[in-house]
């Protein structure tokens, strides 16, 4: 079989009614939409399978070449764990406008209800309007009543804790927490290969055929959190050529690693597949003789066959590295 090597995507454009445009100016995503929210980047989700794009392997998806390679892709742990089966999803997304209020069950209820994992999930902003804010979690501790009460009487919103961001900024979203995008937002999701989503509250908004969109109002309530969030954003060192972590949890870790000269990566002893999400400027990956490019907007998979890599930069870049311990 043929040897592994960094591998690339082509992306999974996503229109949805708070979408827009700024994908494709920012990252050259390519669709005539002007309606573009979301770009899954590396998707093992049922229905929305990955294609490679480069070299060997161009036009196989992620599913099949798991099945081909298995530990020699993801990793021994990785294989044993999740078998055939992409554990994360990893996505850009745009928003023209505020999404929804809504919130992801743990793996616990959503196996119960869904057969799925559940979804817990963190934002890295890329780039934010003046003044744009997300939300993330409650101001106060409440109760389910006071919940209850805020919803029926259309004042949700006055309990819900609203952060102004600007690009850079990190957040930890795990499942029971509230939290929704706001407009004027471009941000990297790296999440739980899970697409359940408990909308709480949408602002009335009409869909396309002019019907208000369904709210999980009874799912969600055991789902919940409602305890206040407080200091929201991870706290991280942004020093250039050193590898900071974001997130560490059950499910992934987050590295990012900005660099304007040659940096090198040693993965003998991780035992997972490794993914970079390209965020600002452009690269070159060395590794095993060959080199892949690497452009700003562009998501690549490193094999977990892969024990070193050198990352030489055009510029000044900045690198998401995801994997799983």
């Amino acid at each position: 079989m043929e040897t592994l090597y960094p591998l690339k995507f082509t992306p999974i454009l996503k229109d949805k009614i708070w979408g827009g445009s700024k994908l494709q100016q920012l990252f050259g995503k390519k669709s005539k939409s002007n309606k573009v929210g979301e770009s899954w980047e590396l998707s093992g989700y049922n229905g929305d399978l990955s294609v490679v794009n480069n070299g060997p392997f161009a036009g196989k998806n992620i599913v099949e070449l798991i099945e081909m390679y298995k530990e020699e892709l993801v990793g021994k742990q990785v294989y044993d764990r999740f078998g055939n089966q992409l554990p994360l999803l990893f996505k850009f997304i745009y928003a023209d406008d505020k999404l929804s209020i809504q919130v992801h069950p743990d793996d616990e209820v959503a196996m119960e209800r869904h057969q799925s994992s559940g979804k817990t999930e963190m934002w890295y902003v890329i780039d934010a309007e003046p003044g744009s804010k997300l939300v993330i979690g409650f101001l106060q501790d409440i109760t389910r009543e006071d919940y209850l009460k805020a919803l029926e009487e259309g004042r949700l919103d006055d309990l819900l804790q609203k952060v102004e961001v600007s690009a850079g900024d990190v957040f930890f979203i795990p499942a029971g927490l509230v939290h929704a995008i706001g407009k004027g937002i471009v941000l990297a999701e790296i999440q739980q290969t899970s697409d359940l989503t408990y909308r709480i509250y949408d602002y009335k908004r009409p869909d396309e055929s002019g019907k208000e969109r369904q709210l999980h109002t009874e799912e969600a309530l055991d789902v919940i959190d409602f305890s206040a969030s407080a200091d929201p954003k991870t706290i991280y060192s942004k020093s250039i050529n050193e590898l900071a972590t974001l997130v560490s949890c059950d499910y992934f870790t987050t590295n990012i690693v900005r660099f304007n000269e040659q940096f090198n990566r040693f993965y003998g002893k991780l035992d997972s597949f490794v993914v970079y999400m390209c965020v600002e400027g452009n690269f070159e990956i060395s590794c095993n003789g060959d080199v892949t490019k690497v452009k700003k907007g562009e998501t690549v998979l490193i094999p977990a066959s892969v024990a070193e890599v050198e990352l030489l930069p055009q510029g000044e870049v900045t690198l998401l590295e995801v994997y799983i311990n």
